[in-house]
């Protein structure tokens, strides 16, 4: 669910949340039961929307900035718009799909490749956005490179949870492939991101 952002309030309360990371999954999006030799993973419809709107939100929240986007520049602009709308697709046809479905199950073949889609646009968006504000940042004032740096931090901080939700899946079958990746932010941290991008964990 989408909320009005302050942009400013957010950025406090999203670097007020200090060093300390919780080694935790984020959000408990993801459960894993077995029966004899059958692993079943599950995800939480609302927590998947979630991540994907947040991506859209921060598209929205930069580019609102007016001394950002034009320092930015057209083309760059056109990347970032393609990208979001990439984002936006996968993320209408998941949700299209579930319904009022409350869970998923991420072995489904049809469901994994919709979850995977959403996380590849919107890694493919924040690496846009990134590249997009670093290119900028002797343009345009600190106050404003300031506040789109908080909403890319706050899409890199949701972008670290989907990623370890879908690695924890890896884990926790045993497959260890991505047993060395980053420790997910902590339940509190993806919350406050959420909040700064306008979006109220479902």
């Amino acid at each position: 669910m989408n909320n009005p952002v302050n942009l400013v309030t957010g950025r406090r309360g999203f670097l007020g949340l200090g060093a300390g990371i919780a080694a935790t999954a984020a959000l408990g999006a993801c459960t894993v039961s077995k029966s004899g030799n059958v692993t079943t993973v599950t995800l939480n419809v609302a927590e998947i929307k979630d991540y994907g709107q947040a991506g859209l939100n921060a598209v929205t929240l930069v580019l609102s900035i007016a001394a950002v986007a034009s320092a930015i520049g057209t083309p760059a602009v056109g990347v970032i718009s393609l990208a979001d709308t990439a984002l936006s697709t996968a993320l209408t046809s998941f949700s299209t799909a579930a319904g009022s479905t409350l869970t998923i199950t991420y072995d489904d073949t049809n469901w994994k490749t919709r979850v995977d889609s959403i996380l590849s646009a919107l890694t493919t968006l924040q690496t846009d956005l990134t590249a997009a504000i670093t290119g900028a940042s002797t343009k345009v004032s600190s106050a404003d490179l300031t506040n789109a740096n908080t909403a890319l931090s706050a899409l890199g901080t949701v972008v670290s949870a989907f990623k370890g939700v879908l690695d924890s899946v890896a884990v926790r079958r045993n497959v260890g492939a991505i047993a060395a990746s980053a420790v997910p932010p902590s339940k509190a941290q993806v919350q406050q991101a959420l909040q700064v991008l306008g979006v109220t964990a479902g």
